[in-house]
């Protein structure tokens, strides 16, 4: 195998991604379809393999965030729609040409669209209260004058983002968002597929569900919901075992300087492959043989050091990052940083193995 040459290895269980789906699946009603999120490399763990699995457990669509990532998928044989979240007009000749659908959320976008005058399916997106991309409600007699009667125009769905499902102490902002996308939406009668729902909001206000939503972390199976299952499990290997002696340093700048004699452990990942800087001098840790091993010193670009102190470790076995020992949610929470910015700088050099 392939993986047998990597030090470093992010293995990703398929059969939890299954299992997952099939858990949102029985949350939502029987005909509301799922929109997969597979931007930023499928949240690091790999788009063109990730989405070969979601399109054969039937997912209905795809959603990436430039057209580049559309058109890889395409290009290795992924026939569901795949949806563009933000498009410019420089790349709408492009999302045609790969049967794209486009998220459109400007008149300058639309305008361009209806210039163009080939057939495109698009997706109206509305600010509900995030202030970021979206129409505003008082956009809409202007948007429906300019694309009725244009052919080459298919508007495939109504959908929006709301800014605040995670926090339960947002949530009266949450149902102000939730009540203006239920305003736009009955003023599109006409377009069947409505979505605004993301995981945290599926989870949390299933009762506002329309005929779609859109589901990204969950499906990797990063919530708080032991029914979902974390598909990924990120490892690596000590290089190098040494033994220092007591007022010896250890990395750039000699942030850490023994009291006594320790055997410390070289691993060969470091802030370039996705391990956060914050997490150094001894604010995380890693595991080996389920043994929490201190990160030890400044986290170097390729590297880290960890403390072997209290375990039989040698050159060669197996560190565990993240994975059933070292959660990843523990991990952000020391680093000041969250799962989705974790995942998605998961540097592309280590090895995915799919299983």
């Amino acid at each position: 195998m392939m993986s047998d040459f990597h030090e470093s290895l992010f293995e990703i269980n398929l059969n939890h991604l299954k299992g997952n789906i099939q858990f949102f699946k029985e949350r939502l009603r029987p005909k509301t379809k799922i929109i997969a999120v597979v931007k930023a490399h499928a949240y690091g763990h790999g788009d063109i393999e990730i989405s070969k699995a979601l399109e054969k457990s039937s997912i209905d669509a795809l959603w990436v965030a430039d057209f580049e990532e559309g058109v890889v998928l395409r290009k290795n044989n992924i026939k569901i729609p795949i949806i563009v979240a933000n498009a410019s007009p420089k790349s709408i000749s492009q999302i045609i040409k790969y049967n794209l659908d486009v998220v459109v959320y400007n008149f300058r976008m639309l305008d361009e669209i209806i210039k163009i005058k080939q057939k495109i399916n698009i997706h109206l997106k509305f600010n509900c209260g995030m202030n970021r991309f979206g129409f505003n409600i008082n956009d809409i007699i202007n948007i429906k004058s300019k694309t009725n009667n244009v052919k080459s125009i298919n508007i495939i769905s109504i959908c929006s983002h709301l800014s605040s499902t995670r926090d339960s102490n947002s949530d009266k902002q949450s149902l102000f968002e939730l009540e203006k996308f239920k305003q736009i939406s009955e003023c599109f009668p006409e377009v069947e597929y409505k979505h605004v729902l993301n995981t945290s909001g599926v989870m949390r206000f299933s009762d506002h569900q329309y005929s779609a939503v859109r589901l990204g972390i969950g499906l990797y199976g990063i919530y708080n919901d032991q029914s979902l299952k974390q598909i990924g499990k990120l490892t690596s290997t000590i290089s190098q075992v040494r033994v220092i002696e007591k007022n010896e340093i250890i990395g750039y700048r000699g942030m850490f300087k023994s009291d006594k004699k320790m055997k410390i452990g070289i691993v060969p990942f470091g802030y370039a492959d996705g391990l956060d800087r914050k997490l150094g001098n001894s604010n995380g840790s890693l595991y080996v043989d389920g043994v929490r091993c201190e990160i030890l010193g400044e986290i170097s670009m390729d590297s880290c050091v960890i403390n072997l102190i209290n375990t039989t470790a040698k050159e060669g076995d197996r560190v565990e990052i993240f994975g059933e020992t070292n959660n990843i949610h523990s991990i952000c929470e020391k680093a000041k940083s969250i799962p989705y910015e974790f995942l998605s700088k998961i540097n592309r050099r280590i090895k995915r193995v799919y299983n």
